[in-house]
């Protein structure tokens, strides 16, 4: 999906052309991916817009950074503040926020040592990111998720993202909208940018994280959001075949949100259709995400902007 630019990017502390957001061609980032980030979304609101679940998000930057021994000169108050200016002074909204952490220009080598870090702080119109109307057609990769021990899952980090490419990729190719990968032990970890779920006979199960999955924070609202439901919920590792046999699954991320699958390795999940439960959930989400059903969790941060679609139901 094309980038439609914006104003301004937010760059250490300061709000800063978007053209004048560069970077080195030797900058440490570029010849070894040594970048965390974030994405999130800002939802348009009846009376404006709000951003979804954003000091989780920026928590989350500063718990990859600190995986990867970044030491960020701002708190996490900073941050989310650093969000809502950069929102309010491009004065786009619905959009998509990109937050990013980065080993810049110093020396070259593996060792980061001597690289400066650098923080910027975008936001930009963005839709739809799931592709296929009614459930996406996905496939289980070859490719699969990190080896514990090797890339570190939990933290979202640049560098993982070329394992997402070649699942991403490998997909495409053969005519698929995404694809699960499994972990180093053959079970389900997840898709190349997003979480998994899974209904069957009633129970909502999702892999867990030891099974080289990311921390998503959509995966967690859904978690949240099923069990105040009063639905089960499971967190246990999952074989392959239980995907075929699933009476309903569907991805969770910020880009993808709550994205039904209707078929995976060309075989149909139930009948096709979005299941109940996928139904039930999604409508909470983005309920309380738009604004439409009370933020019973805490979950929005209100900035002055609005929103340039309208919301419905």
């Amino acid at each position: 999906m094309p980038i439609h630019p914006t104003e301004k990017i937010w760059h250490n502390g300061s709000l800063i052309d978007w053209k004048d957001a560069t970077i080195h061609v030797m900058s440490h980032v570029v010849h070894y991916g040594s970048s965390v980030f974030e994405g999130i979304r800002c939802y348009g609101q009846p009376s404006g817009a709000a951003v979804f679940r954003l000091p989780e998000h920026m928590q989350r930057l500063l718990d990859s950074a600190k995986i990867y021994r970044m030491d960020l000169p701002y708190t996490l108050d900073e941050l989310c503040a650093a969000v809502v200016d950069v929102i309010e002074a491009n004065q786009v909204a619905p959009c998509y926020i990109r937050p990013i952490a980065l080993r810049g220009y110093g020396e070259i080598g593996v060792s980061p040592k001597g690289s400066p870090i650098e923080v910027y702080i975008a936001n930009f119109p963005w839709g739809k990111y799931m592709p296929g109307h009614g459930g996406a057609d996905v496939c289980v990769s070859s490719w699969n998720r990190m080896a514990p021990n090797t890339l570190p899952a939990l933290a979202k980090a640049g560098a993982n993202y070329m394992n997402s490419q070649l699942i991403r990729m490998e997909a495409d190719i053969n005519g698929y909208a995404e694809g699960i990968a499994l972990d180093v032990n053959g079970l389900v970890s997840e898709g190349s940018g997003e979480n998994i779920f899974v209904v069957r006979n009633g129970v909502l199960y999702t892999t867990p994280l030891a099974n080289s999955a990311l921390s998503g924070i959509t995966r967690d609202s859904i978690i949240t959001i099923a069990r105040h439901l009063g639905l089960p919920v499971i967190e246990q590792a999952m074989p392959r075949e239980l995907l075929y046999i699933a009476d309903e699954v569907f991805f969770t991320g910020t880009a993808a949100e709550v994205s039904p699958i209707r078929s995976i390795d060309r075989i149909l999940i139930a009948d096709g259709e979005t299941g109940p439960l996928t139904k039930q959930l999604a409508d909470e989400y983005f309920g309380i995400a738009n604004g439409l059903k009370p933020d019973r969790f805490g979950w929005l941060t209100p900035v002055k902007v609005p929103a340039a679609e309208p919301v419905s139901a």
